[in-house]
């Protein structure tokens, strides 16, 4: 057996990781789903070990000790995005987006538990089935799997990591298309014979304008360093005062992933520095870092799973899966009502099946689709990734985690 140490695991993963992206380039499928490179390389590996293991051969061993590291790293960066002032720029449009999301992922869980229960399974396996997996994507995914299996979910990693995989696949293949019957039926665009170029700036214009400051005091040649170097020691801070709120949660019996004490002092440190400008924090730098360590660790953690052990669940998880696409159809139709039922409102509607079913590239992906023929959406490219990138991701946290403890 071939034995890797900590800085030969992570080095196999970052050639792991551009496997992925190359394999995207190529096999054209993957790329129209928005499958994540990390998935794709990771997965490849984790396929290659389930080979090896039929033949009850183990041909080599990971270091996983930065895989948690990386994983808090990466959600306490989704901390720092949890920004209130955005919420007030997006105005009322954002919030009721953002409500029904948040109603969305509790429904999401419900019927989970609901269809698991028939087949005798724990009921958590039907939040992993949920919004673990469906809003929350294979980062949410990886980041619970652990701590299910603590909580008597056997296979809750390898489980929750297919039904996201399912769910990513599920949201680009009807997201489209509802958003195009949305428009067809209500008469609400012309498609256009030249197909046009999407700006995908709306959001980002907002978010860095609000969230990125320049520091005054450092030498121009310096900035890019000195920020890169002042992000990452703020990234550390939250994650070393948030062990600390962790542990106290731990301390009063309550069931959380290693991530929440962090991405809460993130959350405290964004909003503490819009009030007083004294950190002057960069979004945009602490958002490179975190894709940097989520793409790592996801690559980490999908290397090592262990997919032999989704046998006999594949019958009871299509079930639930297939029954959250359906509910997810529904609740589409909704958001175009509630949006103001105009042609913004259908866009955000295929956006919606995107991120709920997988991720928020997903939504940008089917939104983007449809305004190439009907032309742009730039209310729907405000508020659809505003929430699923920056906001859901937060309280979908919260809310697994209360269902966690009231089934664990």
């Amino acid at each position: 057996m071939l034995k890797l140490d900590l800085v030969q695991t992570v080095a196999f993963a970052g050639v792991v990781l551009f496997a992925g992206y190359g394999l995207r380039r190529v096999i054209k499928p993957l790329d129209r789903f928005n499958l994540p490179a990390p998935v794709i390389g990771g997965l490849l590996v984790s396929l290659a070990t389930l080979v090896f293991h039929h033949y009850q051969i183990s041909p080599v061993q990971f270091d996983t000790t930065l895989r948690d590291p990386l994983m808090i790293a990466f959600f306490t960066t989704i901390g720092f995005a949890a920004s209130l002032s955005l919420l007030k720029v997006g105005g009322p449009q954002v919030l009721l987006f953002f409500f029904i999301a948040t109603i969305m992922v509790i429904i999401q869980n419900v019927i989970g538990i609901i269809l698991a229960m028939p087949f005798g399974l724990n009921p958590l396996l039907g939040v992993i089935c949920g919004s673990v997996s469906q809003v929350g994507g294979p980062a949410t995914a990886l980041a619970f799997g652990q701590v299910f299996e603590e909580a008597g979910v056997s296979a809750a990693t390898t489980a929750a990591v297919a039904a996201a995989i399912f769910g990513i696949i599920s949201g680009g293949l009807i997201g489209g298309p509802l958003g195009t019957v949305l428009i067809e039926k209500n008469k609400l665009k012309k498609a256009r014979v030249k197909e046009l170029e999407v700006p995908e700036i709306e959001a980002e214009q907002v978010v860095e304008e609000l969230l990125s400051r320049k520091p005054g005091s450092v030498a121009e040649e310096e900035r890019s360093s000195f920020l890169l170097l002042k992000s990452v020691v703020i990234i550390l801070v939250a994650m070393w005062v948030g062990s600390f709120v962790s542990k106290w949660f731990a301390s009063l019996g309550i069931t959380l992933p290693a991530y929440i004490g962090a991405m809460l002092m993130a959350a405290i440190i964004r909003n503490f520095d819009d009030l007083t400008g004294w950190l002057a924090l960069d979004q945009k730098v602490i958002d490179d870092l975190g894709h940097v360590a989520l793409n790592l660790f996801l690559v980490i953690a999908l290397m090592t799973l262990k997919l032999w052990e989704l046998a006999g669940l594949f019958l009871p998880m299509l079930v639930i899966l297939f029954a959250q696409v359906v509910m997810v159809a529904l609740v589409a139709q909704l958001v175009f009502r509630l949006m103001g039922r105009d042609y913004d409102a259908a866009v955000m509607g295929a956006g919606f099946c995107g991120f709920a079913l997988g991720t928020t590239a997903n939504a940008m992906a089917n939104m983007k689709a449809i305004v190439e023929r009907y032309g742009r959406a730039p209310r729907a490219f405000l508020v659809v990734p505003l929430v699923g990138a920056f906001f859901i991701d937060f309280t979908n946290a919260l809310i697994i985690t209360i269902f966690l403890n009231i089934f664990k």
